[in-house]
């Protein structure tokens, strides 16, 4: 057990924070990833001759569908559904915003038709919430139950979502290597989604950045992966700092630091790259750069044969990086430039180096050519899945205006995608996710709440930076009103709402205490549960979602009986930690604590965690609890820029749902999303969906079908 967290303690570390807090850093996909890099070398001129065979054939196959599916639209009431998602819109702010009269196109669409509270999911968390939406099941028969989930084997978090796999086989010759087999990349939620299904019946998805899409699903249809989309060292975004000082205890998480050398006035550095599959040591490319300082405001940037004009405080535009394994064979990929500081000494942030859409290394779209697509009509653009670099904003990287540049230029690029594929869409479905709402609000809730132990008052221009996104969102919720007709049905969701996060509760601690998890010395501050007497413990905490039984038969090394011994164990700690009250400030920080069989069913439940906790308002798992480790007290302050989170009692934090048509529905869920779009193509709903079709008044016939 100490051998593998020791050999494997940089990538555990960055798969728990890049995806478990949520944050966008430094999450490993999987060992070797950067295999996957190159093994397309090998596959490279079978995909040449499949690709040149579907181009040849594609005016066929398009005419057989146009020719099958010519009489199909005429049935029905619809042409086309378009779904706007703006993830983590909470529903008490939105109604806010529209009484103060900010959100005239929002208000606009209520009078149209409906807006009502949207139950999320058990638990209120972005990849469990968008996979139910997506598939119109609970997490039980999805199979994402958080970020991560427990490796019951070795205690450890992995990726919920997908896994990277590289191949085993190898020809060696001396310090150098050959992949001889290929890569493998699974996609690990289950079900269906809506699209699928809608694609079996010749009916054509246009799918904008829904999370949990990598690897992008084969269908009748196109696809822009978005969460869980790795950067070019297979981690899910790894920033890097380079100051001409040294920084001798820069330990941030999610990036790292790299002291410039110096010669003449010029400062000189690398990018880090993926490793190298051609080589035995599995050490990382460079690519060299320098930096020669103009005057007080601008500097130049050289990297290969390019030149670029760096401004102070500006971010570049996307650069293309080429990292050259040997044999011919080089990765590609995109990054941004952030002059942060001339004086008194030069400091600059480099954004995680990106999968490069123009020229993917692996796959992030559907088709394949889609991405490229995309960038060579809007140019290139973030790909990676969790594109605003929260962290660097955590550790002070970035500042707040940097952040928000860097959060509206992604908002821009996702507008463009959007509107693009809304004009091609004449049938059929579109659905694209913004992301701004929900990153904006995790680093800006400070400013909302006066008692945040992070609360900021510091620039009056960022007081509203919330509200601002919300405008944002209303302006583009007000175009895509301009595009459509009485034969489109419209929805903007989002997948849960938002509350402030001032204390974070450890649970590993509170587990300790109560005697539920044992130390093997009285150590503490260990990451990994690094010094837990497996042996001797009952239950422990890992990632967002909740608590496992240390369960026999499930955990390699389980103390708890499956049966009456587990049941009581829940009971027992149901009963203690359901309004649990924080002494320092003498309120409930837990609402509820819920076992997972009263709001989850399916075959998939058994990786779940088997105890929800229900936090309340303001609370939420520590970031020393996140990341297994035993602290000597249960709750602290949160002093970080993340100060605004989802991750607590479901029921506290809805989402929202409008539409141009009227509910007749009292309560709607994310679950019901599928088979409603399935209902209003008139496509048989599958018998194992949870959700219900949303009843809305009937339908007018449309101009489409009175010809």
């Amino acid at each position: 057990m100490n051998k593998y967290l020791k050999s494997n303690a940089a990538i555990i570390k960055g798969i728990i924070i890049g995806f478990l807090l949520p944050l966008p850093v430094f999450g490993y996909i999987g060992p070797g990833a950067g295999f996957a890099l190159v093994s397309s070398l090998f596959t490279l001129l079978i995909s040449f001759i499949l690709a040149f065979f579907s181009l040849l054939t594609f005016p066929v196959r398009m005419l057989f569908r146009f020719i099958k599916n010519r009489n199909y639209f005429k049935k029905l009431n619809i042409r086309r559904v378009v779904i706007v998602g703006l993830d983590g819109l909470d529903y008490e702010l939105t109604q806010k915003y529209m009484n103060g009269e900010f959100l005239t196109n929002f208000k606009k669409l209520q009078q149209i038709g409906g807006f009502q509270k949207l139950k999320t999911t058990y638990p209120s968390i972005s990849p469990v919430a968008w996979s139910s939406f997506a598939t119109g099941v609970n997490p039980g028969k999805h199979n994402i139950f958080d970020f991560l989930v427990s490796n019951p084997r070795t205690y450890l978090p992995e990726l919920s979502s997908s896994q990277v796999k590289p191949s085993k086989k190898n020809k060696k010759f001396g310090k150098y290597q050959i992949p001889l087999g290929k890569a493998k990349i699974s996609f690990l939620r289950k079900s269906k989604s809506f699209w699928s299904i809608l694609g079996e019946h010749g009916i054509f998805s246009h799918i904008i950045r829904i999370p949990i899409t990598f690897p992008p699903e084969k269908f009748y249809g196109s696809m822009l992966s978005a969460m869980c989309t790795p950067d070019l060292r297979g981690t899910q975004g790894s920033f890097t700092f380079y100051s001409a000082a040294p920084r001798d205890h820069f330990n941030a998480i999610g990036g790292n630091h790299i002291q410039f050398s110096q010669n003449n006035g010029t400062l000189s550095s690398y990018l880090v790259g993926p490793e190298n599959a051609f080589r035995t040591n599995g050490e990382s490319v460079r690519l060299p750069f320098s930096l020669k300082l103009k005057n007080n405001l601008s500097a130049d940037l050289r990297i290969k044969n390019k030149r670029v004009e760096l401004k102070l405080k500006e971010f570049s535009p996307y650069i293309p990086v080429s990292f050259p394994f040997g044999f011919g064979v080089s990765a590609k990929g995109i990054c941004q430039f952030y002059l942060k500081q001339i004086t008194p000494e030069v400091q600059l942030y480099v954004s995680p180096i990106q999968i490069d859409p123009e020229k993917p290394a692996l796959p992030i779209s559907h088709p394949k050519f889609f991405a490229t697509y995309l960038a060579k009509m809007l140019n290139r653009y973030n790909t990676l899945g969790l594109s605003e670099d929260t962290w660097a904003l955590n550790e002070q990287v970035l500042d707040d205006k940097a952040f928000l540049k860097q959060a509206y230029q992604i908002h821009e690029e996702r507008e463009k995608q959007f509107f693009h594929v809304l004009d091609k869409t004449k049938r059929g479905v579109c659905a694209c996710v913004f992301d701004g709402t929900d990153r904006i609000q995790h680093m800006f809730f400070r400013y909302l709440v006066k008692d945040h132990p992070a609360h900021c008052e510091q620039d009056e221009s960022l007081q509203h930076a919330i509200r601002n996104i919300y405008q944002r969102s209303d302006e583009l919720v007000g175009r895509v009103l301009e595009k459509i007709d009485d034969d489109t049905v419209l929805f903007v969701i989002s997948d849960h709402g938002f509350k402030s996060f001032k204390r974070g509760i450890n649970l590993n601690s509170w587990l300790h205490q109560n005697g539920y998890l044992t130390l093997k010395e009285d150590r503490f501050d260990q990451d990994y549960f690094q010094n837990v007497d497996w042996e001797n413990t009952k239950a422990y905490a890992v990632g967002l979602a909740g608590i496992y039984l240390n369960l026999k038969g499930r955990e390699h090394l389980g103390t708890v009986s499956p049966g009456e011994a587990e049941k009581a164990l829940k009971d027992e700690i149901i009963c203690k930690l359901s309004g649990l009250k924080d002494p320092d400030r003498n309120v409930i920080s837990i609402r509820r604590v819920i076992d997972k069989y009263d709001v989850m069913k399916g075959p998939y439940i058994k990786n779940a965690p088997d105890l929800i906790i229900g936090y309340h308002d303001g609370y939420r798992i520590s970031w020393d609890g996140a990341v297994g480790k035993t602290t000597q007290t249960v709750f602290e302050d949160n002093t970080k820029a993340w100060s605004g989170d989802h991750g607590i009692d479901p029921e506290l934090v809805p989402g929202v749902i409008f539409s141009n048509q009227k509910f007749q529905s009292e309560e709607i869920g994310l679950m019901d999303l599928a088979p409603t779009v399935l209902n209003l193509f008139k496509v048989p709903i599958p018998k194992y969906m949870d959700g219900k079709p949303i009843s809305m008044n009937e339908i007018k016939t449309p101009s489409h079908t009175k010809n």
